[in-house]
């Protein structure tokens, strides 16, 4: 079990040397239009579901993994995931030649797990509030090596933090970034970026009616605990609250939160399939159901569209549930 851990924000010179340092593990995504008229908007997607292993979070894992002492990697590497962290980590691992530990919640998509089994990872299963509390204390007591928490760690946010870097040198005049909210690592790293960048840019986090830690922390200014359905087939984001150590940071950088409906998210993951040929999961069409919404503002807005990892069942019924 590690120290007590001490976070801080990556500069944004770290930023830009992570965007070197991962150029051989995550590709520079695509940022495209979405194929629909939008009043007083403009719709652009940032594909991150096209990254190896269908996730933005191969940039976080690679340059985690970089920024490590060699020697400490070889005690062990361990992290917490849904899934998608668990992946980028473990696909940058075995580029290393290393295996990784990832506690999983037992609610996580079947798709994801199989991902992992796949790369050797080794899963240890957790309910929900278990999990969530090796989360909260940066590891498992019983297990000694490095823990790479998928959220609050500086070279996570700077891997993420790289998204922002390539959405303001491909679309300049952005107005707004919506970015999905799960713990905050994704949408402060972005920030961070895209405010040293551009001051007035509008980084909103996205969540849906499943669960909305980020709004009641807006709310009360504080993070607090809220409800949240882990039966939905959106299962990329969500939590019971902010993490705290995480607050002051999504204070300084995210300007607001922004949610949708399932109901909601189901149709923009219809019209990302049947627009633009895009596969997303529920995390990923969380921004562009609250981008159509209309809660994104006016101008040019950009959607980070997290990842692609869907359970094949869930897209099908999706999908299927549609005159189109």
């Amino acid at each position: 079990m590690p120290d007590k851990h001490v976070l801080r924000l990556p500069l944004f010179e770290e930023i830009s040397a992570a965007k070197k340092r991962i150029s051989e593990f995550a590709i520079r995504s695509p940022l495209v239009p979405l194929n629909i008229a939008v009043n007083n908007c403009s719709i652009y997607l940032k594909l991150e579901n096209m990254q190896p292993y269908g996730s933005f979070k191969i940039r976080a894992g690679a340059n985690a993994l970089l920024s490590q002492d060699p020697a400490q990697l070889q005690k062990g590497i361990f992290t917490a995931s849904a899934g998608n962290f668990g992946q980028g980590l473990a696909a940058a691992a075995a580029k290393l030649g290393h295996t990784v530990t990832v506690y999983a919640p037992d609610t996580a998509a079947r798709k994801k797990l199989q991902a992992l089994e796949d790369m050797r990872a080794e899963i240890r299963l957790l309910p929900f509030d278990a999990w969530w509390q090796v989360m909260e204390n940066h590891g498992h007591p019983k297990d000694g090596g490095v823990f790479i928490h998928p959220v609050a760690e500086t070279s996570v946010m700077a891997g993420n933090g790289t998204i922002g870097l390539e959405i303001l040198e491909d679309l300049p005049d952005t107005d707004a970034i919506l970015v999905p909210f799960g713990g905050g690592g994704l949408s402060t790293g972005i920030g961070v970026a895209a405010k040293h960048i551009k001051p007035e840019i509008r980084i909103l986090g996205c969540e849906t009616e499943a669960a909305t830690p980020l709004a009641a922390a807006f709310d009360q200014q504080r993070p607090v605990k809220v409800p949240f359905d882990t039966s939905t087939f959106i299962n990329g984001i969500g939590s019971a609250g902010v993490l705290p150590e995480m607050w002051p940071f999504i204070q300084r950088f995210v300007d607001g939160a922004v949610s949708a409906s399932v109901e909601e998210t189901k149709e923009a993951l219809r019209t990302l399939a049947f627009k633009n040929a895009v596969i997303a999961e529920g995390a990923g069409a969380a921004p562009v159901a609250a981008a159509l919404a209309g809660k994104g503002g006016a101008g040019k807005i950009v959607c980070v569209v997290s990842g692609g990892n869907i359970d094949a069942a869930a897209l099908a019924g999706i999908l299927s549930s549609t005159n189109r």
